[in-house]
Protein backbone atom coordinates (compact mmCIF):
# COMPACT_ATOMS: atom_id res chain seq x y z
CA UNK A 1 0.00 0.00 0.00
CA UNK A 2 1.38 3.34 -1.03
CA UNK A 3 0.47 6.61 0.64
CA UNK A 4 0.19 9.48 -1.71
CA UNK A 5 0.55 13.00 -0.42
CA UNK A 6 -2.16 15.43 -1.56
CA UNK A 7 -0.94 18.36 -3.61
CA UNK A 8 -0.11 21.42 -1.59
CA UNK A 9 -2.36 24.44 -2.00
CA UNK A 10 -0.02 26.83 -0.26
CA UNK A 11 1.34 28.30 -3.44
CA UNK A 12 -2.06 28.89 -4.99
CA UNK A 13 -3.59 30.29 -1.83
CA UNK A 14 -0.59 32.49 -1.20
CA UNK A 15 -0.74 33.92 -4.70
CA UNK A 16 -4.32 35.05 -4.12
CA UNK A 17 -3.84 36.13 -0.53
CA UNK A 18 -1.17 38.68 -1.22
CA UNK A 19 -0.71 40.93 -4.25
CA UNK A 20 2.44 40.55 -6.27
CA UNK A 21 5.36 42.91 -5.96
CA UNK A 22 4.58 44.22 -9.45
CA UNK A 23 1.02 45.00 -8.40
CA UNK A 24 2.15 46.88 -5.31
CA UNK A 25 4.71 48.83 -7.33
CA UNK A 26 2.04 49.73 -9.92
CA UNK A 27 -0.29 50.89 -7.14
CA UNK A 28 2.42 53.09 -5.65
CA UNK A 29 3.24 54.61 -9.05
CA UNK A 30 -0.47 55.27 -9.67
CA UNK A 31 -0.79 57.08 -6.33
CA UNK A 32 2.33 59.14 -7.03
CA UNK A 33 0.96 60.08 -10.45
CA UNK A 34 -2.39 61.05 -8.91
CA UNK A 35 -0.67 63.21 -6.32
CA UNK A 36 1.38 64.92 -9.02
CA UNK A 37 -1.69 65.63 -11.16
CA UNK A 38 -3.61 67.36 -8.37
CA UNK A 39 -1.44 70.51 -8.23
CA UNK A 40 -1.00 70.56 -12.02
CA UNK A 41 -4.69 70.35 -12.99
CA UNK A 42 -6.18 71.55 -9.71
CA UNK A 43 -6.05 75.35 -10.31
CA UNK A 44 -8.52 75.38 -13.21
CA UNK A 45 -11.43 73.60 -11.44
CA UNK A 46 -10.77 75.54 -8.25
CA UNK A 47 -10.79 78.94 -10.02
CA UNK A 48 -13.77 78.17 -12.27
CA UNK A 49 -16.61 80.61 -11.69
CA UNK A 50 -14.86 82.58 -8.95
CA UNK A 51 -13.82 85.55 -11.08
CA UNK A 52 -10.26 85.16 -9.75
CA UNK A 53 -7.21 85.04 -11.97
CA UNK A 54 -4.61 82.36 -11.40
CA UNK A 55 -1.08 83.64 -10.73
CA UNK A 56 1.44 82.67 -13.44
CA UNK A 57 2.64 79.10 -13.18
CA UNK A 58 0.25 78.04 -10.41
CA UNK A 59 0.30 74.38 -11.45
CA UNK A 60 4.08 74.16 -11.62
CA UNK A 61 4.59 76.01 -8.35
CA UNK A 62 2.00 73.80 -6.66
CA UNK A 63 3.81 70.70 -7.93
CA UNK A 64 7.19 71.98 -6.68
CA UNK A 65 5.73 72.73 -3.25
CA UNK A 66 4.17 69.26 -3.12
CA UNK A 67 7.57 67.71 -3.83
CA UNK A 68 9.20 70.00 -1.25
CA UNK A 69 6.70 69.05 1.47
CA UNK A 70 7.12 65.34 0.71
CA UNK A 71 10.92 65.67 0.74
CA UNK A 72 10.68 67.35 4.13
CA UNK A 73 8.33 64.75 5.63
CA UNK A 74 10.42 61.68 4.79
CA UNK A 75 13.59 62.51 6.81
CA UNK A 76 11.60 64.12 9.63
CA UNK A 77 9.49 60.97 9.93
CA UNK A 78 12.53 58.71 9.89
CA UNK A 79 14.19 60.62 12.72
CA UNK A 80 10.94 60.62 14.68
CA UNK A 81 10.15 56.90 14.40
CA UNK A 82 13.76 55.89 14.94
CA UNK A 83 13.59 57.76 18.24
CA UNK A 84 10.38 55.92 19.14
CA UNK A 85 11.94 52.56 18.23
CA UNK A 86 14.94 53.20 20.45
CA UNK A 87 12.60 53.68 23.42
CA UNK A 88 11.15 50.15 23.06
CA UNK A 89 12.57 47.22 24.98
CA UNK A 90 13.88 44.27 22.97
CA UNK A 91 13.41 46.18 19.73
CA UNK A 92 15.47 44.76 16.83
CA UNK A 93 18.46 46.84 15.83
CA UNK A 94 17.59 46.53 12.14
CA UNK A 95 16.18 49.58 10.41
CA UNK A 96 14.84 50.03 6.87
CA UNK A 97 17.18 51.60 4.37
CA UNK A 98 17.03 55.35 4.79
CA UNK A 99 15.42 57.41 2.06
CA UNK A 100 16.63 60.66 3.62
CA UNK A 101 19.61 61.28 1.29
CA UNK A 102 17.36 60.89 -1.76
CA UNK A 103 14.64 63.04 -0.17
CA UNK A 104 17.21 65.74 0.56
CA UNK A 105 18.40 65.70 -3.05
CA UNK A 106 14.83 65.88 -4.39
CA UNK A 107 14.01 68.66 -1.93
CA UNK A 108 17.11 70.55 -3.08
CA UNK A 109 15.93 70.40 -6.71
CA UNK A 110 12.39 71.51 -5.76
CA UNK A 111 13.71 74.38 -3.62
CA UNK A 112 16.01 75.40 -6.46
CA UNK A 113 13.04 75.51 -8.83
CA UNK A 114 11.05 77.65 -6.41
CA UNK A 115 14.06 79.95 -5.93
CA UNK A 116 14.24 80.45 -9.70
CA UNK A 117 10.61 81.59 -9.64
CA UNK A 118 11.40 84.12 -6.89
CA UNK A 119 14.47 85.27 -8.85
CA UNK A 120 12.27 86.23 -11.83
CA UNK A 121 9.83 88.30 -9.78
CA UNK A 122 7.50 85.39 -8.92
CA UNK A 123 7.15 84.53 -12.60
CA UNK A 124 7.99 81.25 -14.26
CA UNK A 125 11.34 81.79 -16.05
CA UNK A 126 11.23 81.29 -19.78
CA UNK A 127 15.01 80.79 -20.01
CA UNK A 128 18.05 80.79 -17.68
CA UNK A 129 18.74 84.38 -18.78
CA UNK A 130 15.54 85.51 -17.04
CA UNK A 131 16.82 84.38 -13.62
CA UNK A 132 18.41 87.13 -11.54
CA UNK A 133 20.40 85.13 -8.98
CA UNK A 134 21.90 88.26 -7.42
CA UNK A 135 18.43 89.64 -6.84
CA UNK A 136 17.70 86.81 -4.41
CA UNK A 137 20.01 88.43 -1.86
CA UNK A 138 18.12 91.73 -2.06
CA UNK A 139 14.65 90.55 -1.01
CA UNK A 140 13.20 88.74 1.99
CA UNK A 141 11.59 86.05 -0.16
CA UNK A 142 14.84 85.55 -2.05
CA UNK A 143 16.86 85.05 1.12
CA UNK A 144 14.32 82.56 2.46
CA UNK A 145 14.37 80.67 -0.86
CA UNK A 146 18.17 80.47 -0.74
CA UNK A 147 17.99 79.30 2.87
CA UNK A 148 15.74 76.40 1.84
CA UNK A 149 18.04 75.45 -1.05
CA UNK A 150 21.11 75.38 1.20
CA UNK A 151 19.24 73.64 4.03
CA UNK A 152 18.09 70.76 1.81
CA UNK A 153 21.61 70.36 0.45
CA UNK A 154 23.00 70.27 3.99
CA UNK A 155 20.30 67.80 5.08
CA UNK A 156 21.16 65.45 2.21
CA UNK A 157 24.88 65.56 3.11
CA UNK A 158 24.14 64.99 6.81
CA UNK A 159 21.84 62.05 5.99
CA UNK A 160 24.62 60.41 3.96
CA UNK A 161 27.20 60.98 6.70
CA UNK A 162 28.04 58.84 9.74
CA UNK A 163 25.81 61.03 11.89
CA UNK A 164 22.47 61.22 10.06
CA UNK A 165 20.77 62.65 13.16
CA UNK A 166 22.50 65.99 12.52
CA UNK A 167 20.15 66.59 9.58
CA UNK A 168 17.54 67.70 12.12
CA UNK A 169 19.07 71.19 12.15
CA UNK A 170 18.89 71.95 8.39
CA UNK A 171 15.41 70.38 8.32
CA UNK A 172 14.36 72.73 11.13
CA UNK A 173 15.73 75.61 9.05
CA UNK A 174 13.47 74.57 6.14
CA UNK A 175 10.41 74.55 8.42
CA UNK A 176 11.26 78.00 9.82
CA UNK A 177 11.88 79.40 6.33
CA UNK A 178 8.52 78.04 5.09
CA UNK A 179 6.72 79.50 8.11
CA UNK A 180 8.24 82.94 7.50
CA UNK A 181 7.66 82.81 3.74
CA UNK A 182 3.96 82.05 4.17
CA UNK A 183 3.41 85.22 6.22
CA UNK A 184 5.05 88.38 4.82
CA UNK A 185 5.54 91.44 7.05
CA UNK A 186 2.65 93.24 5.31
CA UNK A 187 0.23 90.70 6.76
CA UNK A 188 -1.67 91.40 9.98
CA UNK A 189 0.28 89.89 12.94
CA UNK A 190 2.76 87.96 10.76
CA UNK A 191 4.63 86.44 13.70
CA UNK A 192 1.44 84.80 14.99
CA UNK A 193 0.76 83.40 11.54
CA UNK A 194 4.34 82.13 11.21
CA UNK A 195 4.08 80.46 14.62
CA UNK A 196 0.87 78.67 13.61
CA UNK A 197 2.43 77.53 10.33
CA UNK A 198 5.56 76.37 12.14
CA UNK A 199 3.57 74.09 14.44
CA UNK A 200 1.25 72.95 11.63
CA UNK A 201 4.05 72.02 9.23
CA UNK A 202 6.16 70.32 11.92
CA UNK A 203 3.29 68.16 13.15
CA UNK A 204 2.20 67.32 9.60
CA UNK A 205 5.73 66.23 8.65
CA UNK A 206 5.99 64.05 11.75
CA UNK A 207 2.60 62.47 11.03
CA UNK A 208 3.07 61.78 7.32
CA UNK A 209 6.73 60.78 7.32
CA UNK A 210 6.44 58.95 10.64
CA UNK A 211 3.63 56.68 9.49
CA UNK A 212 5.47 55.80 6.28
CA UNK A 213 8.65 54.86 8.15
CA UNK A 214 6.71 53.02 10.87
CA UNK A 215 5.08 50.77 8.27
CA UNK A 216 8.43 50.16 6.58
CA UNK A 217 9.91 49.22 9.97
CA UNK A 218 7.02 46.85 10.71
CA UNK A 219 7.59 45.09 7.40
CA UNK A 220 11.25 44.60 8.34
CA UNK A 221 10.40 43.43 11.88
CA UNK A 222 7.79 40.94 10.69
CA UNK A 223 7.08 38.49 13.51
CA UNK A 224 8.83 40.52 16.22
CA UNK A 225 6.79 41.58 19.26
CA UNK A 226 8.24 45.08 19.04
CA UNK A 227 6.45 45.72 15.74
CA UNK A 228 2.90 46.12 17.13
CA UNK A 229 4.35 48.01 20.12
CA UNK A 230 5.97 50.51 17.76
CA UNK A 231 2.75 50.99 15.82
CA UNK A 232 0.80 51.50 19.05
CA UNK A 233 3.32 54.03 20.34
CA UNK A 234 3.20 55.91 17.05
CA UNK A 235 -0.63 55.89 17.12
CA UNK A 236 -0.69 57.55 20.55
CA UNK A 237 1.68 60.30 19.46
CA UNK A 238 -0.18 60.71 16.15
CA UNK A 239 -3.39 61.50 18.04
CA UNK A 240 -1.65 64.47 19.66
CA UNK A 241 -0.19 65.52 16.30
CA UNK A 242 -3.65 65.41 14.68
CA UNK A 243 -5.08 67.59 17.45
CA UNK A 244 -2.29 70.15 16.96
CA UNK A 245 -2.73 70.11 13.17
CA UNK A 246 -6.47 70.64 13.52
CA UNK A 247 -6.12 73.49 16.03
CA UNK A 248 -3.46 75.37 14.06
CA UNK A 249 -5.30 74.79 10.77
CA UNK A 250 -8.54 76.21 12.15
CA UNK A 251 -6.77 79.24 13.64
CA UNK A 252 -4.92 79.93 10.38
CA UNK A 253 -8.14 79.66 8.36
CA UNK A 254 -9.98 82.05 10.68
CA UNK A 255 -7.14 84.57 10.34
CA UNK A 256 -7.43 84.52 6.55
CA UNK A 257 -11.21 84.05 6.33
CA UNK A 258 -13.11 85.85 9.12
CA UNK A 259 -15.98 83.84 10.72
CA UNK A 260 -18.65 86.04 9.13
CA UNK A 261 -17.52 85.23 5.57
CA UNK A 262 -15.90 81.81 5.90
CA UNK A 263 -18.91 79.84 4.60
CA UNK A 264 -19.18 82.02 1.49
CA UNK A 265 -15.44 81.96 0.82
CA UNK A 266 -15.27 78.17 1.18
CA UNK A 267 -17.43 77.85 -1.93
CA UNK A 268 -16.86 81.12 -3.82
CA UNK A 269 -13.03 81.37 -3.79
CA UNK A 270 -10.39 79.03 -5.16
CA UNK A 271 -8.50 79.06 -1.86
CA UNK A 272 -11.67 78.21 0.06
CA UNK A 273 -12.60 75.35 -2.28
CA UNK A 274 -9.19 73.71 -2.04
CA UNK A 275 -9.16 74.27 1.72
CA UNK A 276 -12.56 72.56 1.98
CA UNK A 277 -11.25 69.62 -0.06
CA UNK A 278 -8.26 69.40 2.28
CA UNK A 279 -10.52 69.40 5.35
CA UNK A 280 -12.60 66.55 3.91
CA UNK A 281 -9.46 64.56 3.09
CA UNK A 282 -8.01 65.10 6.57
CA UNK A 283 -11.32 63.93 8.08
CA UNK A 284 -11.09 60.77 5.97
CA UNK A 285 -7.49 60.24 7.08
CA UNK A 286 -8.55 60.68 10.72
CA UNK A 287 -11.25 58.03 10.21
CA UNK A 288 -8.67 55.64 8.76
CA UNK A 289 -6.36 56.34 11.70
CA UNK A 290 -9.20 55.59 14.14
CA UNK A 291 -9.99 52.38 12.28
CA UNK A 292 -6.35 51.31 12.48
CA UNK A 293 -6.29 52.12 16.20
CA UNK A 294 -9.42 50.02 16.83
CA UNK A 295 -8.02 47.06 14.89
CA UNK A 296 -4.73 47.38 16.73
CA UNK A 297 -6.47 47.10 20.10
CA UNK A 298 -9.09 44.44 19.25
CA UNK A 299 -7.71 42.21 16.52
CA UNK A 300 -6.12 38.89 17.40
CA UNK A 301 -3.25 39.79 15.09
CA UNK A 302 -2.17 43.39 15.84
CA UNK A 303 -0.55 43.61 12.43
CA UNK A 304 -4.06 43.61 10.96
CA UNK A 305 -3.96 47.36 11.62
CA UNK A 306 -1.45 47.71 8.79
CA UNK A 307 -4.18 47.59 6.12
CA UNK A 308 -5.99 50.79 7.15
CA UNK A 309 -2.62 52.35 8.00
CA UNK A 310 -1.44 51.78 4.42
CA UNK A 311 -4.62 53.40 3.14
CA UNK A 312 -3.91 56.27 5.54
CA UNK A 313 -0.46 56.76 3.98
CA UNK A 314 -2.00 56.90 0.49
CA UNK A 315 -4.61 59.43 1.62
CA UNK A 316 -1.95 61.52 3.35
CA UNK A 317 -0.04 61.64 0.06
CA UNK A 318 -3.10 63.20 -1.58
CA UNK A 319 -3.38 65.66 1.33
CA UNK A 320 0.23 66.72 0.74
CA UNK A 321 -0.56 67.33 -2.95
CA UNK A 322 -3.63 69.40 -2.07
CA UNK A 323 -1.56 71.39 0.45
CA UNK A 324 1.01 72.13 -2.26
CA UNK A 325 -1.74 73.46 -4.51
CA UNK A 326 -3.21 75.51 -1.65
CA UNK A 327 0.05 77.43 -1.16
CA UNK A 328 0.10 78.43 -4.85
CA UNK A 329 -3.44 79.85 -5.02
CA UNK A 330 -4.32 83.50 -4.39
CA UNK A 331 -5.29 84.26 -0.80
CA UNK A 332 -8.92 85.21 -0.18
CA UNK A 333 -9.82 88.86 0.27
CA UNK A 334 -10.74 89.91 3.81
CA UNK A 335 -14.20 91.38 3.36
Amino acid sequence: MTLTRPPSRTTDAGSHARPSGTGRAAAVLALVALGALIPVFGPSPALHGTGEAAPPGTGGIGLLRTVLFAALSIPVGELFVDRLARSLRDAPADRPRSWSPYAGAVGFVAALGLASVVATGNLVPGSPADIDVGGLYESRDGKLALLEVNAFLAAALCAASRRPATQVWPLAAVVVAEALRAHPPTEHSPLIGSGLTLVHLTCASLWVGGLLYALRTLALWRGAAAGPALLGLYARVAAVLLAAITATGVCSSLRRMPPGTILDQLTDTAYGRVLLAKVILVAAVAALALWARIRLSRAADPLAACSPARAEVAALGVVVAVSGLLTALPLPIRW
